[in-house]
């Protein structure tokens, strides 16, 4: 999950995220409302979270604009505006979720998971493919009943991956999905992440890499694994 945070004050910004990142979410800040608006129309992101009272473009403007793309992007509002009309405006412009400061910052990442998990109706919270169980709320992944432990940035990468279901995923969206606008875009971590990945979950290899082209999740034979001289072309 990636999300964007809106946020002017800076060790607030920073807090929630570093908080996100060590639960797995990766987040971008945005301190001005012109600056959140260039970064959501270059970004894919998954969740806006938007103070209400920003430089700018105030965080009602931007979730105006959210809503009139038709993207479908879940806003949650995090704002120090606790009345109850001013939660009432909020949900009325198109909030989806609603959090006062001051907040738990395990609050905000329950209420996240939640809002990813309820994106896209046909999505289930637990998914199920090639023998890989993976439960997004709980963090937990299994193999053919197999508890897989499993780092941060693998998870993501893995729910990525699986959120395909089979289709081929680059190293470059990879890179975009599960780290975060300041990842090296030159960077090998994808390549070293994706084979850690596989390693992890044990043989039969899983996690095909389709040369030139970035990975895929697969069980038939034929797998294609790092270290055979083809890679996606990170590194």
């Amino acid at each position: 999950m990636r999300v964007l945070v809106v946020e002017d004050e800076p060790y607030l910004a920073e807090a929630i995220r570093d908080g996100l990142r060590l639960a797995a979410i990766a987040a971008d800040i945005a301190g001005h409302g012109d600056t959140a608006l260039e970064m959501l129309s270059v970004n894919a992101y998954d969740i806006a979270v938007l103070d209400r009272d920003i430089p700018g473009p105030s965080g009602d403007e931007i979730a105006r604009r959210i809503i009139a793309s038709g993207s479908g992007m879940p806003i949650l509002m995090l704002t120090a505006a606790d009345r109850l009309d001013d939660k009432a405006s909020g949900f009325e412009l198109g909030a989806d979720d609603y959090v006062t400061k001051p907040f738990a910052l395990q609050e905000l990442v329950l209420r996240l998971r939640a809002l990813d998990r309820r994106r896209g109706h046909s999505r289930p919270p637990v998914r199920e493919i090639a023998g890989l169980r993976l439960d997004a709320f709980r963090r937990e992944v299994y193999r053919d009943g197999r508890y897989v432990a499993l780092t941060r940035k693998q998870f993501a990468v893995l729910e990525v991956l699986v959120a395909t279901e089979g289709g081929v995923v680059s190293g470059e969206e990879l890179l975009e999905r599960a780290w975060d606008e300041n990842a090296n875009p030159f960077t090998n971590a994808v390549r070293i992440t994706v084979s850690a990945l596989r390693k992890r979950l044990g043989e039969p290899w899983i996690i095909a890499t389709v040369p030139g082209v970035g990975y895929r999740i697969d069980t038939g034979p034929g797998v294609v694994v790092e270290g055979d001289g083809q890679g996606d072309g990170h590194g």
